[in-house]
């Protein structure tokens, strides 16, 4: 049989040889190679300079023209690059069209004699073909027109061809129509020079690659037909499959051939696709005639070779059908093995319904895996079978292994039923416990929302009794389930902390019975008790709750497992309320209840935000680093992890080895995890840093949202939210702090630390207020100065801003501005600075507000007046001799009232800070003038600048003596300033100046103001836009009455300082 194989396998292989042979030869003449070996890419160069080029437009007689465009470097062309062109531009028409001979067109409109006759003598002296014509357009100029025509004539027989001279294109319409030539020609025929190099470049190499491909099968075939099986059960079958994955490789290739020839075919048509009224040029169709001879070629190619492989193949399967089973016996003894060791590897049963059904899911997922390791082993066994049944020289080892794979089909199946049925049985006991759970939960829930309050009257008591009952019928099913029945019924798969779990379920709701029993019996008492009528009387003040009242009760509620309430001792006056002990009592341990369901709310939130910053961190934070990932990263995002993400991994690490840590250890006593926070304060000021890099982070975000990176990043960790969810969790979570705290508080009044955990509420909100001033503070442009050096900013809001300048015997408004200015105040420890708001922009944190610097106030050289005139929302801001004072007026009176106290604590320190300077300095000097700098702090009457009005002689006595107090200071004022020591009780003014009292001017000059003459210059103090310039312009003839007006009021206070 194996003669017979060998024989048929040899005549085959010589038909195959024979078949592809006459390919090999067809191409050849296919492509004309046999006379002009020459390739379109052997000279791409010449070919791309386009001194000559088939245009691919026929002569009359049809013949091919060859077109020599103008080009002014043709004498520097060498001579073999020439005859390469012009061999192969010979060589590509077909054999019938080149037969006719060919017509040479010679555009020199532009060039000189000298060069035409060059061109023509190279052309005669060496044409590779059959040259039928030369028309030659003469240049244009008149000189070279006429040295032209008569060199021509005497020149005229050098050139050894019919050379026919034109001097206009209409010359040459005569000789060759117009649809033949091209545009340059005045013809009609579109002709691109690129797309012939492309169309020639990639039809030779599909010849090239049908040829080769024809060439290897005939290699490929003769090592299949001389290749001898072995022995060897691995060897045959790696030969097998090593012969199988050439063929397919080769297919593969041959299918590839394919396509790249039927694209070829749609370029050389695209013409006709782009515009369906054109048509092809002569060339254009010999190339699709090409490319269609070249597929047949290919596919006679693939039909040989898949005759062959077939009687090959036939060979194979014969020859090693029984070696594969023995191959797959031993692949699936493997297999079984595996899925044994995985099953058994199934023996926990899980502590949670969670872990539980995590467990069935693996396990349905090893039973598909199963499934196909059984599918397999039917399908051995059928395949013995069929060896047993179609060879009659197989032996009894094939029965006995299709027996033996049988009987251990059989029982890994029985295995995976037990491992389902003993997990089922364990989920089933976890939601009933989960059941028993949730019923004492809400149990709990349903006792601390029943009013106590309206209790106490009978219809409340007996509304709320009935509420009780309701909920205790419903627990009938969770009430019958005894303890024992468990151990029963359950006994395959309770392990210790089963067990557990189970007596804990049960001691919970034993707990909560004895609770609903201790309500019950209160409400009862409750709804019994006979009310008498009560006439409505005003309470008595020794009636209300006091720290006195409180200390004659003693209220003891045990914390042991019984969960019992001792007596509660009251006083002998308050025996009529004895009533009314189990309902205090029960409040307050409804209110400890609230107080764990926070502090579980507070651990459990906690502990998911920690999963959820790990989860970022590890599955987009981590892979930017990972090199496989490094395609997918978009260069916007390289490098720049720390914007994207800022410090989440600080913020991670210290939630995760510390905070969490430290809250749970304040689980039995939730009342006290204010301390906590406390304790750790100064480390939650990481979510400063974090808030301020999130613009930057949301930018970044907003860029590369849709990137392949982030994408697969979410698709690997199963998120239905973006990224751009889980950046916002920080944010989120310091906010959250704030409310669950609030709520702690709510339910721990006169608890032991109520204290600390209202101070944990300030220092939150105090990150909170702070992380949002400083995202104000970072807006901040056009600032020369570092504005670190401004100390802590304590405050920022938008006011409306009058300024008013004086200087001498004037007095300046701002630039007219009877209309406020919008400005956004910052006050720090050291100054005050004015800045404009700019108009938002973008979207997210994109869209956040930026400010203009405009003025700065050293708060070491301001002072204050409270109340401004006209509004009570207004307040005065002034410099050390009032020469600059900006009216501020507050949105409302309440951020007035917040603004001044803040500045006037700053002011008093500072007053504080000079008096201890003088003290160590001048101790005399200081005692002496401590009650005159006492009375800086004053009221002023609103009405400063109104004259008229005769003041007391007290007042005009102490005003004289403030001025002789103050005269080394006030050295730098004009003679006629406007300013006046008033102690009218309207305006309140405060001025800080840290100097201690009796310095010389030079000693405490803080500020570097300038004095000019005339007007003071405004432009100086607050920098003016555009904007309000234009305002300035439409205020003209209001500033010029204003100013007369002021000049006239302050040469009146000159004359007159009493008025």
């Amino acid at each position: 049989m194996a003669r017979i194989w060998m024989q048929t396998e040899k005549a085959v292989m010589q038909e195959l040889q024979r078949r592809l042979s006459n390919v090999a030869h067809s191409i050849d003449e296919i492509m004309q190679k046999e006379s002009s070996p020459l390739y379109a890419a052997d000279i791409i160069t010449e070919l791309k300079r386009q001194f000559a080029f088939l245009s691919g437009g026929r002569g009359q007689d049809g013949s091919p023209i060859i077109i020599f465009p103008e080009f002014p470097s043709f004498c520097e062309i060498g001579d073999q690059e020439f005859r390469n062109v012009l061999t192969y531009l010979t060589s590509t028409p077909s054999l019938s069209a080149a037969g006719v001979g060919f017509i040479v067109v010679i555009d020199r409109r532009r060039d000189r004699w000298t060069c035409l006759k060059g061109t023509l003598l190279r052309i005669s002296g060496w044409f590779p073909a059959n040259l039928r014509l030369v028309l030659v357009l003469r240049p244009s100029a008149i000189l070279q027109r006429t040295l032209s025509d008569v060199f021509f004539k005497l020149h005229k027989d050098d050139f050894k061809v019919p050379v026919i001279m034109l001097s206009s294109l209409a010359d040459l319409h005569l000789y060759i129509e117009r649809s033949q030539l091209t545009q340059e020609l005045g013809g009609s025929q579109y002709y691109c020079h690129k797309t012939w190099i492309s169309h020639r470049t990639d039809l030779e190499s599909f010849a090239a690659l049908v040829k080769r491909m024809a060439e290897r099968l005939q290699v490929f075939g003769r090592e299949l037909a001389e290749t001898e099986l072995p022995n060897n059960l691995l060897t045959a079958s790696n030969l097998l499959n090593a012969q199988t994955s050439r063929k397919d490789s080769f297919k593969e290739e041959m299918a590839g051939a394919l396509s790249q020839g039927r694209r070829l075919l749609e370029n050389i048509r695209e013409p006709v696709r782009r515009d369906p009224d054109s048509s092809l040029n002569p060339d254009q169709l010999e190339n699709l005639a090409t490319v269609h001879r070249l597929l047949s070629q290919l596919n006679e190619s693939s039909t040989a070779f898949d005759e062959f492989w077939i009687q090959h193949q036939n060979k194979l399967d014969q020859c090693l059908k029984l070696c594969q089973f023995e191959h797959n016996l031993q692949q699936l003894g493997t297999d079984l093995e595996q899925t044994t060791d995985t099953l058994n590897a199934f023996s926990d049963v899980g502590i949670s319904s969670i872990q539980t059904e995590h467990l069935l899911q693996e396990l349905t997922n090893q039973e598909k895996k199963a499934c196909e390791v059984l599918d397999r082993v039917r399908s051995v066994v059928a395949e013995g079978h069929c060896l047993i049944d179609s060879s009659q020289n197989v032996d009894n080892t094939v029965a006995v292994k299709c027996d033996e794979l049988q009987r251990v089909r059989e029982n890994l199946t029985q295995e995976l039923k037990d491992k389902r049925t003993m997990l089922t049985q364990a989920m089933e006991l976890h939601r009933r416990l989960e059941m028993v759970c949730k019923w004492c939960d809400d149990g709990i829930y349903m006792l601390a929302s029943q009013p106590l309050d309206k209790c106490q009257s009978q219809e409340g008591a007996e509304s709320a009794l009935s509420e009780l009952e309701c909920y205790l019928e419903t627990a009938n099913e969770k009430q019958q389930w005894e303890i024992s029945t468990v151990w029963l019924e359950y006994e395959n798969i309770l392990n210790n902390e089963l067990r557990e779990q189970v007596k804990h379920a049960f001691e919970k709701k034993a707990s909560l019975q004895e609770m609903f029993e201790r309500r019950r019996v209160s409400l009862k008492k409750l709804a019994a008790k006979q009310t008498r009528p009560v006439q409505p009387v005003a309470p008595r003040p020794e009636s209300l709750s006091s720290p006195a009242h409180r200390e004659h009760e003693n209220i003891c509620i045990s914390e042991d497992s019984d969960c019992r309430v001792s007596c509660k001792q009251v006083n002998s006056d308050q025996v009529d309320r004895s009533c009314r002990n189990p309902s205090v009592s029960e409040e307050e341990e409804t209110l400890a209840v609230l107080r764990r369901h926070v502090m579980n709310e507070l651990l459990e939130t906690e502990r998911a935000y920690v999963e959820e910053l790990m989860c970022v961190l590890q599955g987009y934070a981590a892979e930017m680093d990972n090199p496989s990932m490094a395609p997918l990263i978009p260069a916007a995002l390289q490098n720049k992890k720390e914007v994207l993400f800022g410090n989440m991994q600080e913020i991670y690490n210290f939630h995760k080895r510390i905070f969490l840590k430290e809250l749970e250890t304040y689980t039995d006593c939730p009342e006290l995890v204010g301390r906590c926070f406390l304790d750790w304060k100064g480390e939650l000021q990481i979510y400063e840093k974090y808030c301020h890099n999130k613009p930057r982070s949301e930018s970044l975000w907003r860029q590369c949202s849709d990137c392949t990176f982030i994408q697969e990043c979410q698709k690997k960790l199963e998120h239905k939210l973006g990224l751009d969810s889980y950046l916002l969790k920080p944010v989120q979570r310091i906010t959250k702090y704030q409310l669950l705290l609030k709520e702690m508080i709510k339910y721990s009044k006169g608890c032991e630390g109520s204290v600390e955990l209202q101070a944990a509420l300030s220092s939150i909100l105090g990150i909170l207020k702070a992380v949002n001033d400083s995202m104000h503070l970072i807006a901040i442009t056009g600032y020369e100065g570092n504005l670190g050096d401004l100390g802590r900013l304590l405050m920022q809001g938008s006011f409306s801003v009058w300024a008013e300048h004086k200087r001498g015997h004037v007095k300046v408004m701002e630039l007219a501005r009877f209309k406020p200015m919008q400005r956004h105040l910052f006050l720090h420890q050291k100054a005050l600075l004015f800045c404009k708001r700019r108009e938002e922009s973008g979207e997210g944190y994109e869209k956040a507000p930026s400010y203009s610097f405009k003025q700065e106030l050293s708060m070491a050289a301001i002072g204050i007046t409270e109340h401004a005139k006209g509004d009570s929302k207004k307040f005065e801001v002034w410099s050390r001799s009032r020469d600059e004072v900006y009216t501020v007026q507050a949105v409302s009176e309440e951020v007035k009232t917040i603004w001044v106290t803040e500045i006037r604590k700053l002011l008093t320190g500072q007053l504080e800070a000079c008096k201890e300077a003088s003290q160590q300095r001048a101790p005399e000097q200081f005692s002496s003038d401590t009650s005159s700098t006492n009375r800086l702090v004053r009221n002023e009457r609103s009405n400063l600048r109104s004259g008229g009005v005769q003041k007391p002689k007290a007042d005009e006595e102490r005003g004289k003596e403030l001025e002789n107090i103050l005269e080394p200071r006030m050295t730098g004022r004009a003679k006629g300033s406007s300013f006046s020591f008033e102690t009218k009780p309207k305006r309140q003014d405060i001025w800080s100046d840290p100097t201690p009292l009796g310095w010389t001017k030079g000693s405490l000059s803080l500020d570097a103001s300038v004095e000019h003459d005339g007007y003071f210059s405004a432009e100086e103090q607050v920098t003016s836009d555009p904007e309000e310039e234009k305002e300035d312009k439409m205020c003209a003839d209001e500033l010029q009455s204003v100013r007369i007006e002021e000049e006239i009021q302050c040469s009146e206070e000159t004359e007159d300082p009493e008025k």
